[in-house]
């Protein structure tokens, strides 16, 4: 059969080749939207009809929503040929027809220059003589073979009953509102509906964690590219738009290893009904890929709640702040969480909200252990309250418990129950770590937890930094130094990373490099970079001039100064560090007993910071260790 290669500007189509080229460059293309595009440059000039396109894409036995999966397909050959849909050049919408490809006519070439090239088709012949169809089967089921295992370590594998489970992506919802304020709408939509998911069936699906979700927001890659990037069997795809009380959401689910659409549907809902949308999607979902729901899965999503459409708006306003990750997020959180409450003041989630925020406020420096901790507790015991199953909020109440309360059986028995309601919760697993298992010297368990949610979360740099300082922990520094490595290689403008690369050449004796990644982190935490050299080269000369000793000395006067960036040795605790360090063991121990006091977070890690060994044997320290419940 010959091959069939059609022209137009610089791009080329190639039916043997099935692919799009760009001045000889593959553009990469996922099959649906590259059999649309086939079609509608094989009927150039025509009419193609959206019940044309169903047809001959998808068949006609398979239920498809034109509204979804036609316009997503569209819109993704635009991308590839960079057609504006407003000013089009190749590919023509009909209004409530169908759509036209209309290649550019031929123009004459300009003296010394190349002609533009209009659409053509150029037949490649047959290769005569022509073989037997069998061995042409054969030869093609070679190929396909050789190429199957030399692929096979790269792709996604699909899920088979009884195999391993499942992971699923769900990409960021698309806003098309038309208005950029409603992103948080959008994004608020994509972390519930991962939250959802992730509770499904713990057993045989795992979903993506939101920060790893999110990274490919507006971005200009194909599904089977993030599939790779990811290692999921799955990813789901949808829109969002609003228009006054009325929601229209669209969904569709795509099975990655080739690239079909296995569903795809449009709702329109009241906005109260967002929530029972959600449970709607999500038990589609789960009998798409065979999932099976126990029965208490099943009634709790039959008795999905209808919700006040103002509260949950501000909740999503709430979800929105607090991913920043940044003091004034904490901040503008608190309030919109607040205000959800009340509106609604059953609502189970703005209380989950609220906790999750007061929990790690002291972290972002806007409230004390003191201050925060409390509400975190009495917001987590609400929420959970009003619904039993929310992962989160039990997770905020072991985080009470473990960091304020030293109530370690009762912290233990919350993270558990945690993960037994959604084990696809990077955040739990990784709070459960180093909030619980790694305070005990539970050190494999720990690290363990910590790859499951590396697992979950991959493009999180929190969760891949904080397995280096897991493995810290554990005297591991060789695997601590290259998980801290590739976390710089993510991303090296990530300050904390830096700050905790810079502790752990201290362990190893690499003073010098510890100071020029003390020194990166302060710059990228907003320190002034001619401040930030100046600190480095006063602690360089203090080194040469004192070795260790002249370091620490140095760094104990400048953790008093103004700025110092996160995790740095500042507050009792980081002082504790410096007097151990500089062996003013007393001193040492009058800042842990403030810093217990305090309640300081960082206090439950005392029974595994490397610094701490030349106190062990101080009674004052075994003290400190029963007081906080960690004695062994």
């Amino acid at each position: 059969m010959p091959t069939e290669v059609y022209q137009f500007e610089n791009f080329e189509l190639d039916s043997g080749a099935y692919q799009l080229r760009r001045a000889g460059r593959v553009v990469p293309l996922e099959r649906i939207p590259l059999d649309l595009l086939f079609l509608l440059v094989e009927r150039r000039g025509q009419l193609v009809t959206r019940q044309e396109i169903i047809e001959r894409i998808w068949g006609h036995d398979v239920f498809v929503d034109s509204d979804t999966s036609v316009n997503t397909a569209v819109r993704k050959v635009r991308q590839a040929l960079k057609d504006n849909p407003e000013k089009p050049r190749l590919l023509h919408t009909v209004a409530g027809k169908g759509y036209r490809f209309v290649p550019p006519p031929a123009e004459p070439a300009p003296v010394a220059t190349q002609p533009a090239i209009a659409l053509q088709t150029e037949t490649v012949p047959a290769a005569v003589p022509k073989p037997r169809r069998w061995l042409l089967w054969l030869g093609a089921a070679a190929v396909l073979i050789a190429a199957t295992l030399i692929a096979l370590p790269y792709l996604p594998r699909p899920f088979k009953p009884g195999s391993a489970r499942v992971m699923l992506a769900v990409l960021p919802f698309v806003n098309l509102s038309g208005d950029a304020r409603e992103e948080y709408f959008a994004d608020g939509m994509t972390e519930e509906m991962i939250t959802e998911l992730g509770s499904l069936d713990p057993a045989r699906l795992g979903v993506i964690a939101r920060t790893s979700a999110m990274q490919y927001k507006s971005a200009r890659k194909n599904t089977a590219q993030i599939a790779r990037e990811l290692g999921v069997n799955y990813v789901l795809e949808g829109s969002v738009r609003r228009a006054g009380e009325r929601l229209r959401v669209t969904a569709q689910l795509i099975q990655t290893s080739d690239q079909t659409h296995i569903w795809a549907e449009s709702f329109d809902r009241d906005l109260g009904d967002v929530l029972r949308l959600q449970s709607e999607v999500a038990r589609v979902i789960a009998g798409k890929i065979r999932l099976t729901l126990s029965q208490q899965t099943e009634a709790r999503l039959a008795g999905t709640p209808h919700v006040n459409a103002e509260a949950h708006e501000a909740y999503l306003q709430g979800l929105q702040a607090w991913n920043q990750r940044t003091a004034k997020g904490v901040e503008l959180a608190i309030a919109d969480f607040q205000h959800a409450i009340n509106v609604q003041p059953d609502s189970a989630l703005g209380y989950e909200g609220i906790a999750r925020v007061y929990m790690l406020a002291p972290v972002f420096r806007v409230l004390s252990p003191a201050e925060c901790m409390p509400k975190a507790r009495e917001a987590a015991i609400r929420a959970l309250a009003l619904d039993d199953t929310l992962g989160e909020a039990h997770t905020t109440l072991a985080f009470v418990k473990a960091h304020f309360e030293y109530d370690w059986p009762g912290a233990e028995r919350e993270y558990r129950r945690a993960l037994e309601l959604n084990p696809s919760d990077a955040n739990t697993h990784l709070i459960y770590s180093n909030s619980y298992l790694s305070p005990f010297g539970r050190h494999d368990e720990a690290i363990a937890e910590t790859k499951a949610a590396v697992a979950l979360d991959p493009l999180s740099l929190p969760t891949q930094s904080f397995l280096g300082r897991t493995y810290l922990w554990a005297s591991r520094y060789d695997e601590a130094l290259a998980q801290f490595q590739k976390a710089n290689r993510l991303d090296p403008n990530f300050a904390i990373n830096h700050e905790r690369l810079a502790h752990l050449f201290t362990y190893t004796g690499r003073f010098g490099d510890a100071i020029e990644e003390e020194t990166k982190a302060r710059m990228l935490a907003g320190e002034n970079p001619k401040a930030a050299l100046a600190k480095a080269e006063e602690l360089r000369v203090a080194l040469a001039a004192r070795g260790p000793r002249g370091y620490w000395e140095k760094v104990l006067e400048l953790s008093s100064a103004k700025e110092n960036p996160p995790e740095a040795y500042a507050g009792s605790y980081g002082l504790a560090i410096v007097y151990t360090r500089l062996a003013e063991k007393e001193k040492a121990l009058d800042c842990l007993e403030q810093a217990y006091t305090e309640r300081q977070l960082p206090m439950t890690e005392i029974g595994i910071e490397p610094a701490f060994d030349a106190l062990r044997s101080e009674p004052r320290f075994a003290a400190l260790l029963r007081r906080v419940g960690l004695s062994r």
